[in-house]
């Protein structure tokens, strides 16, 4: 899934649907201008990947209103997450930011939060947060993600699993977190449980290195906290994608390479690049090396491929060719 610039269809979106066959692209201020003209670019890129003979694509945006939230007015803008006094806040945040997104061709979201913030620390995730108490985060979250399923919207929960506890801002370098397992469950991992038995869409993995948990790898880049953790001992079936590759955490510290390999180990299904460069292709590149050379990571993609397969099949009602 990749960030491009303009607001159109143009060469490189063309590039990226039929020469490196992704799955998906993000929105951000800088593809969107109005309404009507986000409509035009989500109904030409589907119409271009249908052309293609490809399935249609992940339209995904950061909407989770308050301090992120890329859809601008005449869209509804909401206070935020921290701001939710009630259940009934958060349906009317997820009833309305859905309509506005099918309206216009978007099919993802990638929210809600699902950190929760200790109230002991300056969490950087304070702004952005539910809350402190992760049953309160758990319900605030699970309601969002069922409004917004129950009107074709795919929900990702993010950042798995919780970054909540860290102070270090991952878009600029790798955060580290001293933790083990037995707090993060009790804690932690209590809303993505909850968002895995409601049957969220996707989750987003983290760009922060669980040392106790994993001491070689961030959580983005884990097999044992991607496949053990999330797949294996909480049994998520769904999308799991990582946070954007080009971010501090992961393009100071590895090279391109290791990071295809290490997603693919870990059976991720999407590696989200957001900004155009060349990382683009060299991963469509890496992805068809390790493929095509290791029977095992096949069998991972394929598998990958599946997951992605049934979640379009479920939520994006554009011509498949048949797929």
């Amino acid at each position: 899934m990749v960030g491009f610039d303009g607001t159109e269809l143009n060469p490189d979106l063309r590039f990226f649907i039929d020469t490196l066959k992704i799955g998906g692209i993000i929105l951000f201020a800088r593809n969107l201008i109005h309404p009507q003209q986000i409509k035009k670019l989500c109904r030409s890129v589907q119409a271009y990947a249908v052309s293609c003979g490809s399935p249609p694509l992940f339209i995904a945006v950061d909407q989770e209103g308050g301090v992120v939230a890329r859809l601008k007015e005449p869209f509804t803008q909401f206070p935020g997450n921290p701001h939710m006094r009630d259940r009934q806040d958060a349906v009317r945040f997820a009833d309305i930011t859905a309509k506005e997104l099918s309206d216009v061709g978007i099919n993802m979201n990638m929210a809600p939060v699902m950190d929760a913030c200790p109230p002991n620390i300056t969490s950087v995730m304070a702004g952005r947060s539910f809350g402190h108490d992760p049953k309160w985060v758990s319900e605030m979250g699970v309601t969002v993600i069922e409004h917004l399923q129950q009107r074709q919207i795919m929900a990702v929960a993010k950042h798995f699993p919780g970054i909540g506890r860290t102070t270090l801002d991952s878009h600029i370098e790798l955060p580290i977190l001293n933790i083990d397992f037995l707090a993060m469950e009790s804690y932690d991992l209590l809303p993505f449980r909850d968002a895995i038995h409601h049957q969220v869409s996707g989750i987003m993995l983290s760009h922060i290195l669980y040392n106790k948990i994993d001491p070689r790898w961030p959580a983005s880049l884990s097999p044992k906290i991607a496949k053990d953790l999330l797949r294996d001992y909480m049994a998520f079936q769904g999308l799991v994608i990582t946070d954007d590759l080009n971010m501090g955490a992961i393009n100071k510290h590895y090279e391109i390479k290791d990071i295809i390999k290490q997603i693919l180990l870990a059976e991720i299904d999407i590696a989200l690049i957001c900004q155009k460069g060349p990382e683009i292709e060299r991963s469509f590149e890496e992805i068809l090396e390790y493929m095509a050379s290791d029977h095992a990571m096949r069998s991972k993609g394929v598998a990958s491929a599946e997951r992605i397969l049934r979640l379009k099949k479920k939520y994006i009602k554009v011509q498949m060719n048949g797929n």
